[in-house]
């Protein structure tokens, strides 16, 4: 269980339900079962594999060492088997249960957040963003779960996503960057003496999550209910990333980091909640 990294396994499944419900109201259930199973399965399977990609470096960092293969609890070749199975079996669900499609953007999700995203993380300030397009894969796979196709409302979701992982990863790097710096890990909060920049980009991602969220709302692909809530959850998401970012003192800059982390966990619920009784008002 530890080795799925089962908190954030539950966000991508969350994820992936709102998809499916976005999609489709009125929910199949054996559908939705074998779409939350499989889902289940692969993510825990990318976010195992993950941990066992960086199994030396997170024995250097204080928040991951006591994780299992850094503590001898699991060897590191049955880990690997252990997590290989567990991503295989949720694709393959996905393939005979639901539909080709959600099943191979499930696969692309383990093998760009695993194959993709975790290595470049000691090689470029970049991996952030290619993190971001394996974390808003998800709801991708729900809509396409439910209707065998991507509508546009579905890429909105993908946009959305991926811009919302950007101020709350980020957030996470600034706080934990002594940790990430002793692991090797390139990543723009390291590399980021003084915080500017990771403030910056920050906001900058904030800040273009509003219009890209409030934006199907005036395109007519939802309604009223949804537009609301992404706009003045949007607001206050994005005001939270500009404190960050004009935050001075380092010791200001770090309260100002763990807000924007703790507002972005509450900020996608919020707004997945407002699509999900908007589609079935």
């Amino acid at each position: 269980m530890e080795l799925t990294k089962p908190r954030l396994s539950l966000l991508s499944v969350l994820t992936t339900l709102a998809g499916y419900a976005a999609a489709r109201p009125g929910w199949d259930p054996v559908e939705a079962t074998a779409l939350l199973v499989g889902t289940v399965l692969a993510a825990a399977g990318a976010l195992g594999l993950n941990q066992w990609i960086e199994r030396e470096v997170d024995a250097l960092m204080d928040r991951t060492r006591d994780r299992p293969i850094p503590t001898g609890k699991l060897a590191p070749g049955p880990a690997l088997v252990w997590v290989l199975l567990l991503a295989v079996a949720g694709v393959g669900i996905l393939l005979v249960w639901v539909n080709p499609l959600a099943a191979g953007l499930a696969a692309a999700t383990v093998l760009v957040y695993a194959g993709v995203y975790t290595p470049l993380k000691q090689r470029t300030r970049w991996a952030t963003e290619i993190g971001a397009v394996a974390g808003a894969l998800p709801p991708l796979v729900g809509w396409a779960a439910a209707e065998g196709r991507i509508a546009p409302l579905g890429w909105f979701l993908f946009a959305i996503l991926a811009l919302w992982q950007m101020p709350h990863f980020f957030a996470v790097g600034w706080v934990y960057r002594e940790d990430y710096r002793a692991a090797g890990f390139k990543l723009l909060p390291v590399i980021d003496w003084s915080g500017r920049a990771t403030g910056f980009w920050s906001a900058l991602y904030a800040l273009a999550l509003v219009p890209v969220s409030v934006l199907p709302w005036f395109l007519g692909l939802t309604g009223a209910i949804y537009g609301w809530v992404a706009l003045a959850s949007g607001g206050w998401f994005a005001w939270l990333a500009v404190r960050f970012a004009l935050s001075a003192a380092p010791s200001g800059r770090l309260e100002a980091a763990r807000r924007l982390f703790h507002g972005s966990l509450l900020y996608l619920p919020v707004l997945l909640a407002g699509l999900v009784i908007d589609r079935l008002a």
